[in-house]
């Protein structure tokens, strides 16, 4: 471990300051995150429901368990390959959670006491519990799953986080083992309450310090036992982590200019318009959406737990002055636009009297992807009618649509059904 307190300090210092490295570029300032955990929590509890009511497939592809893996691998580069070791392998039989129905229950016991729990030891416990049933190809790499339900007890865990943890505390801590995961949660939990004031209570933060320097884009200066990394190579991965965070703020300035367009036009229709509440401080083209949009939803005749959902919908449209929601809006750039339409449907399913119109805004590239996604039979069974539009065609009507519309109904000219 590094001994000096000061080298560590300046460690961290050099990794949050960096906007290229994931405290900026993903723990900090990243708003998918957020809305990240809501979506696995709510695809946790669909795969327990699942497992229960025997509905589980004997593979991972189109399973609920998809879906919570998908929004994770999504989190950016920390979480790239976290759906790996989920994937079915016939031929090993791995992980055995498919074909076997007692191993297949006990991961789905194992995720709903995880759900529940209260207290950091109740997960503990139950880690050790599903380690002795000894379920082949089930480890540690359900730490990330963990990670999304109590992010401040549980680290997530992967190949590159376990190299910079061995290259950072010189030790020699291997990949597929519950015990070797929980002593190095052990150490992370000591070290983050140590540096706490310059960290975070979170362990996003120091399992993304980890996971730069096991993949080679932190260096630690002054261990004995650390690769030489060539500066060409150095520079060559950090050029490429560069160009992958400007293709990421591209894409969150194409998602601001969506939701500005759909406050614009909802606004010269004559609605109120409520942009999520974690985007209200965004702004697009000099237009602050709060000088846009209401500060706060209207209360809601829901429970708590759905009104915090609702108010995570990126655009919604209410008749002005009632409170009663006309139109929500969805928008879809590279992230999980099965997560969307979850959100879009808990709406509808709770506020039934409301009638509203649903809606996903995404990429032309997409359009073949969210149709499959709205025809899956999970989706049809809600009886739940979304309509798609195109990021290219809102963008090249918006000021017709401002113009010439005089309700919500002008958005079916340019709205497609499946």
């Amino acid at each position: 471990m590094i001994h000096d307190i000061a080298t560590f300090t300046n460690l961290i210092h050099e990794y949050k300051q960096s906007p290229d490295l994931t405290y900026q570029s993903w723990f900090l300032y990243n708003e998918d995150r957020l809305k990240a955990f809501r979506s696995i929590r709510r695809g946790i509890l669909q795969v327990v429901s699942d497992i229960k009511g025997g509905s589980f497939p004997n593979d991972f592809k189109g399973s609920s368990l998809e879906f919570v893996l998908t929004c994770i691998t999504e989190q950016k580069q920390i979480f790239e390959g976290a759906s790996h070791p989920f994937y079915w392998k016939p031929k090993l039989r791995i992980p055995d959670i498919y074909e076997n129905q007692d191993h297949k229950r006990y991961f789905g016991q194992f995720l709903e006491c995880c759900l529940k729990a209260t207290k950091p030891e109740t997960v503990v416990s139950e880690i050790n519990r599903l380690d002795a049933y000894k379920i082949k190809g089930l480890g540690p790499a359900v730490a990330s799953i963990l990670y999304f339900l109590h992010p401040t007890w549980l680290p997530p865990f992967n190949t590159a986080i376990i190299n910079g943890y061995n290259r950072l505390f010189n030790e020699k801590r291997k990949l597929g083992s519950w015990s070797e995961y929980l002593a190095i949660r052990d150490k992370m939990l000591a070290v983050n309450t140590e540096y706490r004031h310059v960290l975070s209570n979170d362990l996003g933060a120091l399992a993304g310090l980890l996971f730069e320097i096991g993949a080679g884009n932190l260096l630690v200066p002054g261990l004995a036992d650390q690769p030489v990394v060539e500066r060409e190579k150095l520079e060559k991965q950090l050029s490429k982590r560069h160009k992958e965070v400007v293709d990421e703020h591209r894409e969150e300035q194409t998602h601001s200019e969506m939701q500005y367009h759909l406050l614009t036009i909802g606004r010269a229709l004559g609605y109120d318009v409520a942009a999520a509440r974690n985007d209200i401080s965004r702004q697009y083209n000099g237009h602050s959406f709060s000088f846009l949009s209401l500060p706060n939803l209207p209360t809601l005749p829901v429970a708590p737990e759905t009104a915090q959902t609702i108010g995570l919908i990126d655009i919604i449209w209410l008749e002005k002055g009632t409170g009663r929601i006309i139109c929500a809006f969805e928008v879809e750039k590279s992230t999980s636009i099965y997560s969307g339409i979850l959100r879009l449907t808990d709406l509808t399913c709770s506020l039934p009297d409301h009638a509203t119109t649903l809606y996903l805004v995404v990429p032309d590239i997409r359009r073949k992807e969210v149709e499959m996604q709205l025809t899956r039979p999970s989706i049809r069974q809600t009886n739940t009618p979304i309509r798609y539009i195109l990021m290219s065609e809102l963008r090249a009507h918006c000021d017709a649509l401002c113009r010439f519309g005089d309700s919500h109904r002008v958005l079916e000219k340019i709205a497609r059904s499946v």
